[in-house]
């Protein structure tokens, strides 16, 4: 992906190919995982390598361990998480993708939801993290399709 471009979001249906696709490689249990945290929690990979089943719990069950480990079985950094979703997203045919691609989907998705739970950008910005409102806005894509719709409303 070219330098000061942003990533691209995925659509539902990339998505879901993206889960397809991941079952039928190696580890496909902890790239299924890695791929959900990015794309639902709305995860930076750093995120995602240091999650712990305790900040997933609350309970100290499996002693604080990471929920992404290594075949080795230690935690991953987070540029190998890094380095795995242009390579994943590459295999796939996907230009444009990064690492960022899921948490772009995730904001842009929750900006698009958040009304019809009562919240605000404000929600949003909450859920995704970030000091500024502007920051979360310039992560949400917008959609010719809704604009039409609003204006078929008014």
């Amino acid at each position: 992906m070219p330098l000061g471009r942003q990533a691209k979001i995925l659509t539902a249906k990339q998505q879901s190919l993206l889960l397809q696709h991941v079952t039928e490689g190696r580890h496909p249990e902890r790239a299924r995982v890695i791929a959900l945290l990015s794309f639902k929690a709305g995860l930076r990979a750093k995120e995602i390598a240091l999650l712990s089943w305790l900040m997933v719990t609350n309970s100290d069950k499996r002693n604080g361990r990471v929920v992404v480990y290594s075949e080795r079985g230690k935690s991953m950094t987070a540029a190998r998480i890094v380095n795995w979703f242009p390579r994943t997203y590459a295999t796939m045919g996907l230009e444009g993708c990064s690492s960022h691609s899921g948490r772009r989907t995730f904001v842009t998705a929750a900006a698009r939801k958040i009304a019809q739970a009562g919240g605000s950008l404000r929600d949003v910005q909450q859920l995704a993290g970030h000091r500024d409102l502007s920051t979360t806005q310039a992560y949400i894509g917008g959609s010719s399709d809704a604009k039409r719709r609003v204006i078929d409303l008014l």
